[in-house]
């Protein structure tokens, strides 16, 4: 078992990020860890920039890993840290100054829970923090390795608690910056519908044809209300827009692929 902290030890906690050309913000993620915490595994899966130097410059220990996808990739990750209690953050995410003194007061000396869910708050490229009711996700991320580890879907990367595991909810936040730009994010939704439809095809899933017409509208509603993306403006709009579309082209697609099997049965 690791040994408790104590005022001169870092965590015996080990963070892990999956990356792949990263090189832009890579060294926030690190560095909002590294001081505080036993290890960080950074799992690359081929980065062509300079992510794995960057990474090993701030300490990281880097490992490569073939792409298996999002779920796959991080149990392994989660194998290749030594400690018992695992920090998950993404290469676009950055431990808040807040959240570190939160965490840092649980080791005393261990947590008297099992698993913590975490609040990530949306920062877009033209902000410095985010936005007062910027909308942000739920997650679980900081946890014991005995009580929940991630699932091995290739599309969703969520840890699945263990039956029983005490589960606590942490008050200061991750800052997201997931938005490199709109073009960035195009190519990033082609690729994740593609991977959303391999995932349904694989379940067996069905999507009615009706939600060519309603998917977009309910999108755009959720993204623009729900989302809170209205607080932004004008720029709101064209996050939700965003938002609406990329759930209208996985049905797009799905439906595509059901008319190209369709017609192959046919034959």
């Amino acid at each position: 078992m690791s040994k408790p902290v104590t005022s001169t030890d870092k965590l015996p906690v080990s963070v892990f990020i999956i990356t792949l050309n990263e090189d832009d913000r890579i060294e926030t993620a690190i560095r909002s860890v590294i001081q505080w915490v036993d290890e960080v595994i950074v799992v690359d899966s081929g980065s062509s920039d300079r992510t794995v130097e960057l990474a090993k410059a701030c300490g990281a220990k880097v490992s490569h890993n073939d792409w298996p996808g999002y779920g796959e990739q991080k149990r392994h990750a989660e194998d290749l840290c030594k400690h018992d209690w695992l920090l998950n953050i993404d290469a676009d995410e950055e431990i808040t100054t807040a959240l570190r003194d939160e965490i840092v007061s649980l080791f005393k000396p261990f947590p008297d829970t099992d698993i913590c869910r975490v609040e990530i708050l949306d920062i877009f490229p033209h902000e410095d923090k985010a936005k007062k009711w910027a909308y942000g996700y739920w997650q679980y991320r900081l946890y014991n390795r005995h009580k929940g580890r991630f699932s091995d879907s290739s599309v969703h990367d969520t840890v699945r608690p263990l039956p029983k595991a005490r589960i606590d909810t942490l008050k200061a936040k991750v800052n997201h910056r997931s938005m490199r730009s709109l073009q960035v994010s195009v190519a990033k939704m082609n690729r994740i519908s593609d991977m959303q439809v391999n995932d349904m095809l694989q379940r067996g899933r069905h999507i009615s044809r009706w939600r060519l017409l309603t998917e977009f509208p309910l999108a755009f509603l959720k993204g623009y209300v729900l989302r809170r993306q209205f607080i932004y403006g004008f720029w709101g709009v064209a996050l939700a827009y965003n938002y609406a579309f990329s759930r209208f082209l996985r049905v797009a697609k799905m439906y595509e692929t059901e008319l190209n099997q369709k017609t192959r049965r046919d034959q």
